[in-house]
């Protein structure tokens, strides 16, 4: 080629614009900086999914997050959780991830003591560590029965891990990759088994090293949250069974009136309360009320309240301000801490007329076949909050056929509107029930509990219109008392 100025074409080119040599191994900054990557973002998706799953507050939540987590750590498409304290004291359940109710049917035949997950559950020889079947089509050492069940769900793997918290609950964890011996600190409440978890594979696979380790984080964590979550669920339902002894099991049977009544108590369980109680000459007292603050403080003082409230109806009944005044003055001497509400009201059926006085509380509720209205009462304080409580007591004549319902602020605070709006829904769902219902009072109750509370309406042992007061749980913060008495 011609010499052309300024190139000279017998140059060789420049040395940095040779392919680089495959041989060479790569800078050790480079290494280290992919490696605190890959535990930077483990970290982060560990933190994320612990996040999720501390925001869950009941044990059906919790056990649902854990299954949908771990599948996404383990890299599975399916899964179930055997939920079964070793203390048996319950409550012990079992839920599948991906699986109809046939299929944990299937599951289920298979023989606990070759199952997948039947090792780390079995009394007495219960294993701490991860239990791998990587091939459960052409593995030699699979049951029969595991193998059948495995070919008809089709799933080819699992992975299974035990749910243990307390003392040596990082060895069940870790699945030997070093969290393993790692104590959760934790001194007191539920602690030891707690059941297993284990992911399904739709073909043989196993997780890597870092699934089995991040997944073994995850579950440690899980089971101290599902410890927390069982104490808890325990303690509410101690409280809730307490506060349904302290309640009336059985409603009397008085000519002229027909009496039902419905209870839930919150998860915390609540100080509000019913009664009714025959009195002389074919009277009956109707009350329900409210005691200030939760938990077992509340249910003892809403116990004592009530055997009190008795005693000055059965004494006082016919004039429901003294009994008001008396119980108010009781609670001042033995509750000086706390506030109540309270509706008292004397009934007579066989002359159709009901004198009542409340303290702080709502107004009851008229339903029949032509109205559906409250009844005008007094403004007055709560019990315990002013220097001396009271207030005059009204009248009222209910028709026959009609229902007077009473019930507690909880049904109106549960609804979480403003109480002008939960006072119109109270009202439209009064005014709504069905003419084919009304001479039932349970089944008048029931309609007003699902209209003001939709999902929430759930029957209890013992709710039966008539003669049976309910029981039912539910996840509102409030208690809600609904006492329905109907006059022929």
């Amino acid at each position: 080629m011609p010499k052309v100025a300024g190139i000279d074409p017998t140059v060789p080119a420049p040395a940095h614009t040779a392919q680089p040599s495959a041989d060479l191994p790569a800078a050790p900054g480079a290494l280290i900086r992919d490696r605190l990557a890959g535990w930077v973002s483990d970290l982060t998706t560990l933190h994320e999914l612990t996040e999720r799953l501390a925001r869950t507050g009941s044990l059906d939540g919790a056990l649902k997050e854990l299954l949908r987590a771990g599948a996404a750590l383990v890299g599975a498409r399916r899964g179930l959780v055997v939920f079964e304290p070793a203390d048996r004291l319950g409550p012990a359940t079992t839920l599948g991830l991906g699986l109809a109710h046939a299929d944990l049917g299937h599951l289920e035949t298979v023989p606990r003591r070759v199952s997948s997950y039947g090792g780390l559950l079995l009394d007495g020889t219960a294993r701490n560590e991860p239990v791998a079947a990587p091939d459960l089509f052409g593995g030699t050492d699979v049951d029969p029965r595991q193998r059948e069940v495995a070919v008809r769900l089709g799933y080819g793997a699992s992975y299974a891990v035990p749910l243990i918290a307390g003392t040596g609950a990082g060895a069940g964890a870790g699945g030997g990759t070093g969290t393993g011996g790692t104590s959760s600190g934790r001194t007191g409440g539920v602690s030891g088994r707690l059941g297993a978890v284990v992911w399904l594979y739709d073909e043989p696979a196993e997780p890597v090293e870092r699934q089995r380790h991040l997944v073994g984080l995850y579950a440690r964590y899980a089971s101290e949250h599902l410890a927390r979550l069982l104490e808890l669920e325990r303690a509410r339902t101690r409280v809730a069974a307490i506060a349904e002894e302290l309640l009336p099991t059985r409603l009397p049977r008085i000519p002229g009136v027909r009496l039902a009544a419905r209870h839930r108590t919150g998860p915390y369980g609540g100080g509000d309360w019913y009664d009714a109680l025959p009195l002389p000459e074919g009277a009956v007292s109707l009350a329900v009320g409210s005691v200030s603050g939760s938990g077992p403080g509340a249910v003892a003082a809403m116990g004592r309240l009530r055997a009190s409230l008795r005693a000055y109806a059965v004494m006082e009944g016919e004039d429901p301000v003294a009994v008001l005044s008396d119980l108010e003055l009781l609670l001042r001497l033995t509750e000086p801490a706390r506030t109540a509400t309270a509706l008292f009201a004397y009934a007579e059926p066989a002359q159709g007329k009901i004198v009542l006085a409340g303290a702080g509380h709502a107004p009851p509720l008229i339903v029949g076949d032509r109205r559906a209205e409250f009844v005008e009462t007094s403004l007055s304080a709560p019990l315990g909050m002013l220097s001396c409580w009271e207030a005059p007591s009204v009248e009222l004549w209910p028709g026959s056929g009609e229902t007077v319902l009473l019930y507690t602020d909880g049904l109106l605070r549960r609804t979480g509107d403003p109480m002008d709006r939960a006072f119109a829904r109270l009202h439209s769902a009064a005014a709504s029930v069905p003419a084919s219902v009304r001479e039932d009072p349970g089944a008048v109750a029931d309609h007003v509990l699902r209209t003001v509370l939709p999902g929430e309406h759930e029957t209890g042992r013992g709710e039966r219109a008539g003669t049976g007061a309910g029981a039912g749980k539910s996840e509102g913060a409030e208690d809600v008392v609904v006492l329905a008495a109907r006059f022929d």
